[in-house]
């Protein structure tokens, strides 16, 4: 069987390297893999400025995600994983201007330990009265499916979701919380309302349920974020080095794709080629206009996924010239400050390998779903109005040694209200295709290891049916 990815991002080189593991244990499947662009990973890519490593894209993924840790062990490069440092992890909010710590207990937006709550300066006590009230909050069926502000509106009060929900959420996902689904961005919010009503309360039981199950096993912490002494670019080059070299087509564009006698026919600038199935491994609206075509439902599914553009400014300093910011791994900024940044990572110190001990470094981002604009300025722009607001925030002064803007325009998928329900209706019209399949970050998780896990589902499928066709 012969099989077209189209996209050369981390989800299609997934499936690119898994289809390349189903060979090796028989499978009859080769493949082609078409990347518009001419390097590979996508928005995954590490450089190395001086004797730093800097990340254009992700910096790391979530630990508890098991697809990226099995991959990296696959491809040999386990040793080379590291932890975030999560001994210093001391996040800040921007409150009126000054940087307020995330109080201790509070699980991403849910407030769990009484007395930190009570003390911090990061809400209001009309709000930590509401927060006080919502563990008196009864079970509650959700019928329909509302955005998360709604929900923590619902739960907490406006204040919460500007100074919590707004910016977690817009570095996760690049979106706000007025325009993301909770059903598919925190399924388990909605699944605690339905059980226990309270958010807090639901928390407090399961982290006490999970105590439990963690002393029982001699469960040793894990770190959040994991990532890799060389930079995420280290996945993509050993993923690389595994792929066969003549399968792969840089700099290639597919000027249209059909379907053919139960195949596919796909032209690029070189001519016609014929394929038995495809993966795309795509943005959702590039995979919505090659299949208008073929399934005007399916099209329509996926031209309607939003996406963000962002923006990333790295900053090299000196140690000594970070003197006067607080501890931690950086702040994140509620849109009602009123600046253009949307969070800060002081990476040298979220991460090992990533500095030498008298180096820094600062990751400014920009954009979201908010500021499309964003892109419009030019990098001497980016960096002018980063060093002002830096400036503003920390009382950073100092002129850095190095400056690195990284664009990446609508790269992050919007899990809008109706999401989940576009999703199903896909996966359909996929189960009757079958040799169709998709990948992606619009697809089944915003992160790396749900990149990896949609393309290596692709690839067994795609696997599966060559077996059953050959038998």
């Amino acid at each position: 069987m012969r099989i077209a990815i189209i996209g050369g991002g981390i989800s299609g080189l997934s499936a690119a390297y898994y289809l390349e593991q189903e060979r090796a244990k028989g499978a009859p499947v080769e493949y082609t893999l078409f990347e518009s662009e001419g390097r590979l990973g996508g928005v995954m890519f590490s450089d190395q400025i001086g004797d730093c490593v800097v990340e254009g894209g992700p910096d790391s993924f979530l630990t508890e995600k098991p697809w990226a840790n099995q991959l990296c062990a696959e491809l040999g490069i386990a040793d080379d994983l590291i932890g975030s440092n999560d001994s210093q992890r001391v996040t800040y909010i921007l409150v009126k201007g000054r940087l307020v710590p995330m109080p201790d207990g509070l699980m991403f937006m849910v407030p769990t330990k009484l007395i930190p709550t009570a003390l911090t300066r990061l809400f209001s006590w009309g709000t930590k009265f509401k927060m006080l009230g919502e563990l008196l909050h009864p079970p509650r069926p959700v019928h329909k499916d509302e955005t998360v502000a709604q929900m923590v509106e619902r739960h907490f009060g406006s204040e919460v979701v500007d100074r919590l929900a707004d910016p977690l959420l817009s570095g996760v996902y690049g979106g706000d919380a007025a325009s993301l689904s909770v059903r598919a961005v925190l399924p388990k919010f909605v699944e605690m309302e339905e059980n226990y009503g309270s958010l807090c309360r639901a928390m407090l039981a399961g982290r006490k349920k999970m105590a439990a199950i963690q002393k029982a096993k001699g469960y040793k912490p894990k770190p959040l974020f994991s990532s890799l002494k060389g930079g995420m670019q280290q996945m993509i080059d050993a993923i690389v080095a595994r792929l066969t070299p003549a399968w792969i087509k840089l700099n290639t564009n597919i000027e249209s794709l059909h379907q053919k006698d139960g195949g596919w026919e796909l032209t690029t600038a070189a001519g016609v080629e014929q394929y038995d199935a495809v993966i795309f491994a795509t943005p959702a609206r590039v995979a919505s206009l090659m299949l208008k075509s073929t399934d005007a439902q399916l099209s329509d599914d996926l031209g309607r996924v939003e996406y963000s553009s962002s923006i990333t400014c790295t900053l090299g300093y000196k140690r000594d010239d970070l003197k006067m910011c607080q501890p931690g791994f950086g702040f994140l900024i509620p849109r009602s400050e009123g600046t253009r940044m949307l969070a800060t990572t002081f990476v040298h110190t979220k991460f090992p390998f990533r500095a030498p001990d008298d180096k820094a470094l600062v990751r400014c981002f920009l954009g979201g779903a908010g500021d499309q604009a964003v892109l419009k300025l030019t990098d001497e722009e980016v960096t002018a109005q980063v060093r002002k607001e830096l400036k503003q925030i920390t009382g950073i002064t100092a002129e850095p040694w190095f400056v690195k803007v990284y664009r990446w325009d609508r790269a992050m998928a919007q899990y809008t209200p109706g999401h989940l329900e576009r999703i199903e209706r896909i996966g359909e019209t996929l189960k009757r295709m079958q040799n169709l399949s998709i990948a992606g970050n619009f697809y089944k998780g915003i992160g790396v290891p749900d990149c990896i896990r949609t393309g290596k589902e692709a690839a067994e499928h795609m696997a599966a049916l060559a077996r059953a066709a050959k038998a």
